[in-house]
């Protein structure tokens, strides 16, 4: 999996072949203000870029013009560049929904990236067997605990770790905190009780399914039910989803559609996880709907689910606002397969 971490200056140089087939003294003139380079150094750059599948050439000798090898889709992207510019000057295009965008996500995934993490999963049946029952209840409850404590987070809840373990196993909301911030992390537990009861459930999506779930993650917390009749604007981008409930319906139906089309897991996964929070069906729930029910098809097809116990949420956040402005997926999908990682090293071990 091309998961290479870049330097600035590798970071740089990508950001220029993006734009345009150049050559070697073209690339050297662009990064001179802020990278000065030797052409020995700038070889032994393009070929670790090239070896590693960012850039393609063309030519020979002085006449070799680089190119990146990604569509935009999937191409690396200076994130740190990118978040440069404040939010009104970031979107060269269109600030709408982009449907179109979920046929890119059959080819999410390179062949050997998918070899690779079929490689090193784990069947959550097998480990089932494995482990003494009390401890894979014990893990069971670990990780519901860690996924609501993280993803409560992302959404500004100020629980600790700790106290959403008090919460989540003795019922006992924590001093200094509201209600609604124990509800809602009560909820997630709620979810994945349910998405546990019957984990072959979301192997085949419907809407219902996704209302449901999403119900169950909005409980007694003032956000109304049902695909939102109103515009809803979000913090940081100036990126503007879908504001008319039947388009909103259409594009969802198709989204599930699409999903179950899809044959690997993962890509699955992804797609619920990016598509939902970017189309924003709901008034309020969008970004944890995305992730549990995203959770609920890595369990269905009994492999292990993203807790997000280590994501940088800050980073977490960067990357799926350039999903949303640039229907990019390249830092989203890094993301994705750390956590997937993450999860296969942590939980439910012998």
């Amino acid at each position: 999996m091309n998961d290479t971490i870049l330097t600035p200056r590798q970071a740089k140089i990508l950001d220029i072949l993006s734009q345009a087939l150049v050559t070697g003294i073209e690339i050297a003139e662009k990064i001179k203000n802020d990278f000065p380079i030797s052409k020995a150094t700038l070889m032994r750059e393009l070929a670790f870029l090239k070896k590693r599948k960012f850039i393609n050439t063309q030519g020979n000798g002085k006449n070799t013009v680089y190119t990146s090898s990604q569509e935009p889709f999937l191409k690396y992207i200076d994130i740190k560049e990118y978040f440069k510019d404040n939010s009104q000057i970031r979107i060269k295009g269109s600030k709408g929904f982009n449907l179109e965008i979920i046929n890119k996500f059959r080819n999410a995934f390179l062949n050997e990236e998918k070899k690779q993490l079929t490689s090193i999963s784990k069947k959550l049946s097998v480990q089932e067997k494995l482990l003494d029952p009390s401890i894979l209840k014990r893990e069971i409850e670990r990780f519901t605990v860690e996924f609501a404590w993280k993803s409560s987070k992302i959404e500004g809840n100020t629980y600790s770790l700790l106290e959403t373990e008090i919460l989540i196993k003795q019922m006992k909301e924590a001093v200094g905190h509201t209600k609604y911030e124990a509800q809602m992390i009560l909820n997630h537990k709620s979810a994945i009780d349910n998405i546990l009861q019957n984990t072959s459930k979301y192997r085949e999506l419907t809407i219902n399914k996704i209302l449901n779930l999403h119900g169950i993650l909005t409980k007694d917390l003032e956000v109304s039910s049902g695909i939102r009749k109103n515009k809803v604007a979000i913090t940081g981008t100036e990126y503007m989803p879908l504001s008319n409930p039947k388009e909103i319906e259409i594009a969802l139906q198709k989204i599930v559609n699409m999903t179950n089309r899809i044959d690997f897991p993962l890509t699955k996964a992804l797609l619920i996880a990016l598509m939902i929070a970017y189309l924003q069906p709901f008034v309020d729930g969008n970004k944890r709907t995305s992730r549990t029910l995203a959770n609920a098809i890595l369990i269905a097809y009994d492999l292990y689910p993203l807790s997000y116990r280590d994501v940088d949420i800050i980073e977490y956040i960067k990357a799926m606002i350039l999903f949303y402005e640039t229907n990019n997926i390249y830092h989203f999908k890094q993301i994705f397969i750390n956590q997937f990682n993450f999860s296969i090293n942590n939980y439910f071990q012998q």
